[in-house]
């Protein structure tokens, strides 16, 4: 495929991320097998410790800064302008610190000069669960109707009945991997939660396993520790189900065309694939809503990425309604695009990519 021209001159890919991580590999390896030279790579400790960033001259692709403690507790410190201290494995700490820091961090990515193919805004928007929400709502696309501010457990309780639901999912405004979200029901006087929470020692942790509480006191807890980093609560969307197991999509969408396409199925609310669930049958699911269902739930992809319009690649969450009469967008993912083995015409989600910029697609920088 040879080098990659914009305008009168030569660029140079260039990935912001962790280097460690497998996404940069994925994403190193498609543009090898392109025949493009191999993507430098600007760690986000040294975006984070000495602000270096691409320059001029370079196509910028900016990944996640996930599953990096040290990166973690850099962001907090820069979004609070204080010390902060490594978080333990899993653990649920500062969301609103991080975002604040990514903010910052990645002001800086786009002062570079870098041509960048995910744009700074787009990222913080999908990152900020309830400003997503309100973006695609405006833009007529169907989501879960969702509560306004809550502050705490009683506040959750109190907006709850006077909006009359039973059944709500909470979600830590900030966060990604169903980190913090509960699947919380009230039947009288009764009240469960399904979370992957777990609480220690008047701390919180995102463990891979499932578990359910019955007990409020415990419920209370989790929601009043997550609160002050912000919550955003949706009205329970019934998904539909086969084979005794619940589904949502996994929909990347690049260059506004949905391409791949990952079911997750579980036997709890959570259908995250790293919680222990399985990969489904697309194949199975696009039977069972029909062509016209199925065409309909992909113009919706397609939709959400229209509000995106300068960012390459979306990752979309799309349930069907159970009985397969509608569907809905749970989230969008900057990052969602971690499909391993997963392939439309032969390229799987980094080849797709690379394929889209180099047939002449970028990104347009942008402000904050």
């Amino acid at each position: 495929m040879g080098p990659l021209h914009r305008g009168v001159g030569v660029v140079r890919l260039a990935v912001v991320g962790n280097p460690e991580n497998r996404r940069i590999a994925l994403f190193d390896a498609a543009a090898r097998r392109a025949g493009l030279p191999a993507p430098e790579v600007y760690p986000w400790r040294d975006v984070l410790l000495s602000g270096r960033v691409p320059g001029p001259g370079t196509l910028v692709r900016i990944d996640s800064p996930g599953e990096d403690a040290e990166v973690d507790r850099l962001l907090r410190e820069l979004g609070t302008g204080r010390p902060a201290t490594v978080a333990e494995h899993a653990e649920i700490l500062g969301t609103a610190a991080a975002f604040a820091g990514l903010r910052e961090a990645l002001g800086r990515v786009a002062a570079g000069g870098g041509e960048l193919v995910n744009q700074p805004a787009d990222i913080l928007t999908m990152t900020a669960k309830p400003r997503c929400h309100a973006v695609l709502a405006a833009a007529g696309i169907p989501v879960p109707p969702a509560l306004g501010p809550v502050h705490g457990y009683e506040s959750l309780r109190a907006a709850m009945d006077l909006a009359g639901w039973h059944r709500v999912f909470v979600k830590p405004a900030y966060g990604s991997s169903a980190s913090g979200v509960l699947a919380l029901a009230v039947a009288g006087r009764r009240i469960t939660a399904v979370t992957s929470v777990e609480l220690s020692e008047g701390r919180i942790f995102n463990n891979l396993r499932v578990r359910r509480y019955d007990d409020e006191a415990p419920i209370r807890s989790i929601v009043d520790r997550l609160a002050p980093d912000g919550l955003h609560v949706e009205r329970w969307y019934p998904k539909a189900a086969l084979a005794d197991r619940v589904l949502d999509l996994r929909v990347v969408v690049i260059a506004g065309e949905p391409r791949h396409v990952v079911v997750r199925t579980s036997r709890s609310p959570m259908t995250n694939l790293h919680l222990g669930n399985a990969r489904g049958d697309t194949a199975a699911v696009r039977a069972a809503a029909g062509d016209q269902r199925w065409a309909a739930a992909m113009r919706t992809c397609a939709r959400v990425a229209e509000c995106f319009p300068r960012t390459l690649h979306v990752g979309v969450d799309l349930m069907f309604r159970v009985g397969w009469r509608d569907h809905a967008v749970a989230e969008v993912n900057a990052f969602g695009d971690l499909l391993p083995g997963v392939l439309a015409d032969g390229l799987d989600t980094y080849g797709a990519q690379v394929a889209a910029i180099a047939s002449g697609w970028a990104g347009v920088a942008c402000e904050l």
